[in-house]
């Protein structure tokens, strides 16, 4: 008989089997989380569309932005006020911020 554990059972059992993360849509993240700071309220943050403010920070890549904004940078709080986003969420609403 196959041995399982009883973790797997347990999980199985409430429904807790990790599932893909379904990426979220960058304008609901950005509505929801950066919009605050990103409108202009904050001078600091490059705002949405600010094709010049972004371009400096675009070049440091996408690893180095994101570790910004998990970690906090400057006066942005860590992970940016979305609890819930992957990277990958992160690096899509960077990129839709910048354009």
């Amino acid at each position: 008989m196959k041995r399982t554990s009883v973790l797997t059972v347990l999980t199985a059992a409430l429904g807790f089997l990790p599932l893909a993360h379904a990426a979220q849509d960058p304008e609901a993240v950005f509505n929801r989380a950066c919009g605050a700071c990103h409108n202009g309220q904050l001078p600091q943050a490059p705002k949405k569309g600010d094709q010049t403010a972004w371009k400096p920070r675009l070049a440091q890549g996408d690893e180095v932005l994101v570790q910004h904004v998990t970690q906090g940078f400057n006066a942005m709080p860590p992970r940016g006020l979305c609890m819930d986003c992957s990277v990958e969420d992160y690096k899509a609403v960077i990129r839709w911020m910048s354009h």
